[in-house]
């Protein structure tokens, strides 16, 4: 049942499209962004007339004010999502009816074409020899009419005959026709029966509690859920059909999903776009409630869902993968886990919930310094709980999203994509140099008075700290350049932004970089390191 699952996404992914482009956060963002655009146009458009730099100048600082206008646009419309991940999913009816994906016994008519049409008859008429007339019927007429009408005569007998001979053809090329007609309809319709009993098979399964089918259907719903980019829908289930109790072992996404960002501040007189970072504080509320909110949304899609009774507890475990910051290996931490049944559940109102405090009041475990990968006590342990003939593993985005994942491209395609990235900002690109820390490029900017050497540092491992902003100042000054560029897709550590005070640079992480290559290269790249 692969294909209806794939179906049911592709249809769920377009119609939440729809919605988001709909929405007036994006209304309002691409406003900002149309604006930016014109104001970089009118600028490059006064640039070239020499008697007027003072309207350049003005020009082009409404320019970057409307960049910064625009990046600050996006984070809003990031958190937003973020906040919305419960509240978006109570609206849709998480059921799905299994019989909207049989196909109907449609064959079109048969359509023999021009076999359809038999070919015209020859008629005597059209080769009758016309009447002599004048001196030609005194000089031998008759004799010379007998002649033409005996040739006439012939002529009409061979294109009689070629005639029969033709329609004889075209009969029996009709015949084949309809023959190939009905064989391809047999074969259609046997095909598409089968389709249909499969789907009737499929259905019935569920209705009797079939674990395997259990375990399918409940991975086309949590399937069709859509998330915002860079969250992973990777997936275990299991059901244990004699308790009715569906385990769930669900990765969360990393905490670069909340914006380190606060806001972007144009600072005209240095031309420098500061990105003010956000409180750690506030990072740290920001990803426990994102963690609750996909925690409770998973519980409430299953159970919405399951109008036959199959599920009467469900457990929950949330985990991550990420790098631990302290040895460098990569960890799988579990941050939330949670065991209720479905009356307890029911029985919230989540419109109105915290949903930390929704998840606590579950005597679920929520844990308190996800951003420090802090582990809680599981409620279940899947591998020892979970029957394995019952258990099946998803990951919902892995076949379907073709976007390029940023992690495990060739280092000379992720080298390239970068280049082209900055070219496209308007920075004269040098060759790569690649080490064991990352790759570096030492750009130009071409503008005037606020233009110069550039170098750009990349790195695709672990988050960047002040180690890596005080490195990038040492090689800014050791080339003499203007200004310097980190980007870091593994994400940007607190004290980094803080090292940055006062410095030209910029720091550029996992989710920033995907959003400048979808503004400037139109290119819808991702972030996925279960990959």
């Amino acid at each position: 049942m692969g294909i209806i699952r794939d179906m049911q996404r592709e249809r769920a992914t377009q119609v939440a499209a729809d919605q988001r482009a709909n929405t007036a956060a994006a209304q309002q963002r691409d406003l900002i962004r149309r604006n930016a655009d014109l104001a970089i146009a009118a600028a490059q458009q006064a640039a070239g007339d020499a008697d007027r730099k003072r309207e350049h100048h003005r020009l082009y600082v409404e320019a970057r004010t409307a960049d910064a206008a625009a990046a600050n646009a996006d984070i809003r419309a990031r958190l937003s999502e973020l906040d919305a991940l419960l509240l978006s999913t109570l609206d849709v009816d998480d059921h799905i009816d299994l019989e909207v994906f049989k196909k109907p016994m449609a064959v079109p008519p048969f359509d023999p074409g021009p076999l359809g049409r038999p070919l015209p008859e020859p008629r005597w008429e059209s080769f009758i020899p016309p009447q002599p007339r004048g001196v030609g019927k005194i000089l031998g007429g008759d004799r010379l009419r007998q002649q033409q009408t005996a040739s006439a005569r012939r002529a009409f007998e061979d294109a009689q005959a070629r005639w029969v001979e033709a329609e004889q053809r075209r009969r029996r090329q009709l015949v084949a026709r309809r023959r190939a007609y009905e064989e391809s309809t047999r074969r259609h319709e046997a095909k598409i029966a089968a389709y249909n009993a499969e789907v009737d098979r499929f259905a019935r399964a569920v209705a009797d509690a079939d674990p395997a089918s259990v375990v399918e259907y409940f991975a086309m719903v949590l399937g069709n859920s859509v998330y915002p980019d860079n969250f992973p829908q990777h997936f275990r289930l299991a059901y244990l059909p004699k308790q009715r109790h569906l385990l769930i072992e669900y990765h969360l996404p990393p905490i670069e999903v909340v914006p380190p960002v606060k806001e972007y501040r144009y600072d005209r007189f240095r031309d420098d776009l500061t990105a003010v970072p956000r409180d750690e504080g506030e990072i740290r509320r920001r990803y426990v409630d994102v963690i609750a909110r996909v925690t409770l949304r998973t519980i409430h899609e299953v159970i919405e869902a399951d109008r036959g009774g199959l599920v009467r507890q469900v457990s929950f475990n949330g985990i991550v993968d990420s790098i631990d910051r302290r040895t460098g290996a990569f960890v799988r931490p579990c941050l939330v886990s949670v065991q209720t049944s479905r009356e307890t559940f029911a029985a919230i109102k989540l419109r109105r919930v915290d949903p930390a405090a929704c998840v606590k009041h579950l005597e679920g475990a929520l844990s308190v310094a996800p951003d420090e990968l802090t582990a809680v006590p599981e409620k279940i342990d899947f591998d020892r709980d979970a029957d394995r003939d019952f258990t099946e593993e998803f990951n919902v985005l892995a076949e379907i999203d073709e976007r390029p994942n940023l992690v495990t491209m060739p280092d000379a395609a992720w080298e390239q994509q970068l280049a082209d990235l900055f070219g496209v900002m308007g920075l004269q690109m040098g060759g790569p140099v690649r080490s064991d820390r990352g790759t570096r490029w030492l750009a130009t900017d071409p503008r005037p008075i606020f233009g110069g050497p550039v170098v750009i540092f990349a790195v695709r491992g672990t988050s960047s700290g002040s180690a890596s902003v005080h490195a990038l100042a040492g090689a800014v000054a050791a080339a003499g350049a203007t200004k310097g560029i980190l980007i870091s897709l593994g994400g940007i550590e607190p004290e980094a932004y803080e090292a940055v005070a006062g410095r030209p640079l910029e720091l550029i992480d996992g989710p920033a970089l995907v959003t400048l290559l979808s503004n400037y290269c139109r290119v819808k790249a991702r972030i996925d390191r279960t990959a």
